[in-house]
């Protein structure tokens, strides 16, 4: 039998498959790595994927591998495995475990947001969610302190819980469909405070820059203000179809003979709404922004734009991994 022909060992899998500096490409980029069916994936497979790119890059090629085969493993790799530091990622924290967590969470922030303790409770859980996915997808390789990582929890939360018991009560002589609205202004405030603050580390001593190689020329806190920025607008984005699309159809929904006779499909309904939303809201939000984000020199810190003129005097323009 007649082997495929070798593979080329120059297909650069460090960049995405499809051309990032169109929303289409960084959308088709995306839907892969959101893609929740890499959660099921074994350790096996994990770890198969990163012995193939990691082989691939440092210039062995695999017998009979095909592009095809390359690409799946890029992608599987980039599931699970941090862009900067390449420690495996928790389960939970990873963009494939983005649809089904907050399919549930945000499904049960817009049923059970009648009472206090309900409100409490799952403002709670959706910000340690969110705790952990920020975490986990930080940008940069700079560790970051148990102490920096409560105080970013704690105030998120507090900030969650005080919007949107804040707003509860003053929604409660507004129309009902208004009250639905609460779990999303709480979500979009709790992201502006939780982001910033579990990456507080980037804001104080900044995020790596590098030149369109990859190598590294010094670490900026522009960079990461730009970066984080992104994220905060990306998330916001993310959160507001499945919260603001679902309580207009359960609205209209509860006027109708069909919920009234079975209220316990409420919830599982919301969820399932909630989960369609998302299933194309988190790729296409997380494309917004190009993941390898870019700024001109000179809008870098004079310190770090010295240091860059330095080594690499003619460069125009860096490049950063903005984190997700």
């Amino acid at each position: 039998q007649k082997m495929p022909p070798s593979l080329p060992a120059t297909i650069n899998i460090r960049e995405p498959r499809w051309d990032q500096s169109t929303f289409q490409g960084r959308a088709k980029h995306f839907f892969m790595v959101t893609d929740p069916r890499n959660l099921l994936l074994s350790g096996a497979t994990l770890e198969e994927a990163r012995r193939v790119v990691e082989d691939y890059r440092a210039g062995t090629v695999q017998p009979g591998l095909t592009e095809d085969q390359l690409w799946r493993a890029k992608y599987i790799y980039d599931s699970a495995f941090h862009p900067d530091t390449g420690e495996k990622m928790i389960l939970v924290g990873r963009m494939s475990a983005q649809v089904p967590m907050n399919m549930t969470i945000t499904g049960c922030m817009l049923t059970f947001y009648r009472t206090t303790p309900a409100v409490l409770f799952w403002q709670w859980v959706n910000q340690s969610f969110n705790a952990i996915v920020n975490y986990t997808n930080r940008s940069g390789d700079a560790p970051i302190t148990p102490g920096q990582l409560g105080t970013a929890y704690v105030s998120a939360t507090t900030g969650a819980v005080v919007t949107a018991l804040g707003l509860k009560s003053l929604t409660k002589h507004l129309p009902a469909i208004i009250g639905r609205y609460v779990p999303f202004a709480a979500v979009a405030a709790a992201n502006c405070i939780n982001i910033p603050l579990m990456r507080q580390r980037e804001l104080k001593l900044g995020i790596p820059v590098t030149d369109e190689n990859g190598t590294r020329l010094g670490e900026s806190t522009a960079a990461a203000q730009k970066a984080i920025f992104q994220v905060v607008v990306s998330r916001i984005g993310m959160a507001a179809p499945a919260m603001a699309i679902p309580p207009v159809i359960m609205n209209m929904l509860e006027k109708r003979a069909f919920l009234k006779r079975y209220p316990y499909l409420n919830a599982p309904l919301q969820v399932g709404l909630v989960g369609l939303c998302l299933v194309f809201a988190t790729p296409l939000c997380c494309a917004l922004f190009p993941q390898k984000s870019s700024m001109p020199v000179s809008s870098l810190e004079p310190e770090v734009q010295d240091q860059i003129r330095k080594k690499v005097p003619w460069l125009e323009t860096v490049y950063f991994n903005k984190g997700l």
